[in-house]
């Protein structure tokens, strides 16, 4: 958003050039992580599924849609094994931690005693953790049957549906003495949950859940 020429020059021009590049190397399989921030904005009570029309309401996600017809497109009439993934927001403990996403970030405040401001406290936003991302992967690649050709798949839970007030109330009574604003204002418009649905549907489940694991992030405070 601050940078938005450079932004369209690397997640949209070059990630086009690598696309090209890639598709010269006669791939067997392709998995494009895309987001589901795609969808923007929704009525809150419907839940986006694969079919849902795309709304994205930042630069990130419009190259992200951009990028998954640019895919789809390219590989249509080839043998490659194409598959798109619409990750909801991370979350988890990882090697390299990021503290810049919701449920990392409203943990890492609370757990060091820092006053905790949130903003659109009524926005909902689906959430996974990175091993379920990864377990997700990880079948994709290790599947022998094409069975995930040109498919897209929303990666999360229903369960793992919550709004931004939701997580904080969950950590407030995990961390003693949490300080917690809810500021009036609408600095991030996005509002959608996600339905998952389809990844059952190949015998997949997701094994965290937000409720349970936040507690185990904790150990950022040492």
């Amino acid at each position: 958003k601050k940078y938005p020429k450079e932004s369209n020059f690397i997640n949209l021009d070059k990630m086009k050039a690598m696309i090209d590049f890639l598709y010269e190397q006669k791939l067997k399989k392709l998995i494009f992580i895309s987001t589901c921030s795609n969808y923007g904005f929704m009525n809150e009570s419907k839940l986006a599924d694969e079919e849902t029309e795309l709304k994205p309401l930042s630069l990130y996600a419009e190259a992200k849609v951009s990028i998954e017809n640019y895919i789809l497109e390219k590989f249509k009439k080839t043998d490659v094994v194409a598959t798109i993934l619409r990750f909801a927001t991370a979350f988890g403990l990882s090697s390299r931690m990021r503290f810049d996403l919701t449920v990392n970030e409203f943990t890492r405040s609370l757990a060091l005693g820092k006053s905790l401001d949130v903003y659109d406290a009524e926005t909902w936003r689906p959430y996974c953790h990175v091993n379920d991302f990864s377990r997700l992967i990880l079948k994709i690649l290790e599947d022998q049957k094409n069975n995930f050709r040109f498919e897209v798949f929303n990666a999360g839970s229903d369960a793992n549906n919550f709004t931004k007030r939701q997580i904080a109330e969950l950590l407030a009574k995990k961390i003693d003495g949490s300080k917690i604003k809810f500021k009036e204002g609408d600095v991030d418009p996005r509002n959608y949950k996600v339905n998952f649905k389809k990844l059952s549907n190949i015998n997949f489940q997701i094994k965290h859940n937000v409720k349970l694991e936040n507690s185990k992030l904790l150990c950022i405070r040492n």
